[in-house]
């Protein structure tokens, strides 16, 4: 190897060392490695930068649109509500999440399904008493798991699958070898199943107590009072409070029933809710924010109704300041919405526990309100002395329900696109972004804000650092290196060896690139110790995917990274073993399956 090879390796170690520090991001740390091979030639400006053109790429930055437009449209919640409605333990939450994504991912590619999850599994967490650092990697390693099901499960089987076709691979009786739409079936089956068993029985313990960095806000104690209005067309109209599942919200207590404007109504279970009623509220200001977008209901504080989608309005937070107006008035006389053009959701008081209707609370210096208002808002009277602080929300203040089913059938058609191969993945990736803001699912800017980009920062110089492990020479030496060392240990131990160099490269690089970089090394090695290559092939594409230790092992660990507020060290303590477990069973399994290791 020349110097170029130990410049890469000692900056990648130098990269795995920061990245384990946690000190950095994981895109500051990947650039920096990008631009120091840069710098000292390894590499040219455009293998530095082909990372970002990359088709993979800009798939996932168009599947965070598609995302958003089932996020903003309440199609989610269409999902996973029947999904985690009845979880009341981090267990039976984890049960209940993982085994439909391992079943949905062995046949659509598993980042749209992390993507369009993501979300509602955020609120979910944020409604509920479970943190979504319990939730967010079961369901990234579940929607993994279920892609070595088939071949369409994951791209990665897709690129070993086109490998061994374009290389011809062929047994020794002289027939060709291929990986069939279920060929990995029978391997990577009791791979998900051992999988899933390992998640729920030791998740709850490995997985930290940890909420993400939104969550842990001190606003989380507050206690707010709101009242909702049922729309006339709401699908809660005739079902009693216990039916409606509003008797039980996780953060949020039913207080009271206000019908006719002069009927006050103790909640009881079996309450039969009607048009127009009023509902109060008490909760923490997260689970009012999902109760915002409940599909029928809306906001009522000062007399006014929110009525239908709002995607120009956001969710504001303004404490009161003593100079204000509005102090000493009652909100629904205080004139919130002409003077501020916003409309008041709630109001919560240090201390108290607020009585009476929510429009008839006298405004005191200090009181906090949620405010529905314009974009801008925050801006404009952050140094006002109306309000001593103002913070807006993440959340849009409503969602727009009736495009539901234009939302769930522009997915199923990007779904079916990419998983029967009628259009490139990043081809139907950016026609259903395009359809999303085009059908008015959500708008331009909730289709900007839902890109994370420092996601795809970390994945495109990943690619430019692949390059400069391929172009030195570095990586093949690796891997030629650790295999012909074992390579007198037999065939058993060589297929173990493969799956361990497979891993290894998938925590430095992508995983695909993994797999590319692995098969011909492997193809040789068999080809000259007369090994039969399918359970080799197997590996491969099981041991490129299945890495759970790391963050940048793969791209839906990296997506769940920020919103699960996780550390390196939680992937490793969790993944670690997991990653184990899947090496044992495939390399177990393989020569069993496929036929025996010796070709004769």
């Amino acid at each position: 190897m020349g110097w170029e090879a130990w410049l890469t390796g000692g900056l990648l170690v130098l990269m795995l060392a920061a990245l384990v520090a946690g000190r950095w991001g994981p895109d500051i740390i990947l650039m920096g490695v990008l631009v120091s091979l840069l710098l000292a030639g390894v590499i040219d400006a455009g293998e530095a930068v082909r990372g970002f053109s990359n088709g993979g790429v800009i798939t996932v930055a168009m599947l965070y649109v598609v995302a958003a437009g089932m996020r903003e449209t309440g199609a989610i919640n269409l999902i996973t509500g029947p999904m985690l409605k009845k979880a009341k333990t981090v267990v039976s939450a984890q049960a209940r999440m993982v085994i439909p994504v391992v079943g949905l991912s062995a046949f659509i590619n598993n980042t749209p399904i992390v993507a369009m999850l993501m979300p509602a599994i955020d609120g979910f967490s944020k409604r509920s008493r479970i943190p979504a650092s319990k939730l967010m990697l079961p369901l990234s390693y579940a929607s993994i798991l279920g892609g070595v099901c088939t071949l369409i499960g994951t791209s990665t089987n897709v690129v070993v699958a086109g490998m061994m076709t374009h290389t011809d691979v062929r047994d020794a009786l002289g027939n060709p070898v291929r990986l069939g739409m279920f060929t990995i079936t029978w391997v990577g089956v009791p791979i998900a199943i051992a999988g899933v068993a390992y998640i729920l029985l030791f998740g709850k313990w490995l997985l930290p107590d940890r909420s993400s960095p939104e969550q842990a806000g001190h606003e989380q104690s507050r206690q707010y009072v709101a009242a909702m209005r049922l729309k006339d067309d709401s699908p809660l109209v005739g079902k009693t409070v216990e039916g409606a599942g509003l008797r039980a919200l996780p953060g949020l207590f039913l207080s009271r029933i206000d019908r006719d404007d002069s009927t006050v109504i103790a909640v009881g279970p079996e309450e039969t809710l009607r048009a127009r009623d009023i509902l109060v509220f008490v909760g923490k200001l997260d689970s009012l924010v999902d109760l915002q977008q409940f599909k029928g209901l809306e906001p009522i504080a000062d007399g006014g109704g929110g009525g239908g989608y709002r995607p120009n309005l956001r969710l504001v937070e303004a404490v009161v300041s003593p100079a204000s107006p509005l102090v000493g008035s009652t909100v629904r006389r205080a004139g919130i919405r002409t003077r501020y053009g916003a409309v008041v959701v709630a109001v919560h008081r240090q201390g108290y526990r607020l009585r009476g209707k929510v429009g008839d609370i006298r405004l005191r210096p200090g009181d906090t309100l949620l405010l529905e208002a314009p974009q801008g808002f925050a801006r404009q009277y952050r140094d006002s002395t109306d309000f001593m602080l103002v913070s807006e929300a993440a959340q849009t203040a409503a969602l727009r329900h009736e495009r539901a089913w234009i939302a769930m059938g522009i997915v199923l058609a990007v779904v079916v696109a990419i998983s029967t191969g009628l259009l490139d993945p990043m081809v139907a990736a950016m026609a259903g972004a395009g359809l999303m803001i085009l059908t008015r699912c959500c708008t331009g800017p909730q289709a900007r804000r839902s890109v994370d980009f420092q996601v795809l920062i970390v994945i495109a110089a990943a690619f430019g650092i692949e390059r400069a492990m391929s172009k030195t020479g570095l990586a093949s030496s690796i891997a030629h290196g650790v295999v012909d060392a074992t390579a007198g240990l037999g065939p058993w131990a060589l297929l173990a060896v493969t799956f361990a160099v497979t891993t290894f490269f998938t925590c430095v690089i992508t995983n695909n690139a993994a797999a590319v970089l692995m098969f011909p090394i492997a193809l040789g090695i068999t080809q000259e110790a007369g090994l039969n290559f399918l359970p080799f092939a197997v590996v491969i594409a099981v041991a490129a995917s299945c890495e759970f230790s790391t963050p940048i092992g793969y791209q839906t660990n990296l997506m769940v990274m920020g919103p699960g507020g996780y550390k390196w060290t939680d992937y490793t303590r969790f993944g670690g073993p997991l990653t184990i477990l899947c090496g044992v069973v495939c390399v177990a399994l393989a020569p069993l399956v496929y036929g025996p290791l010796t070709a004769g």
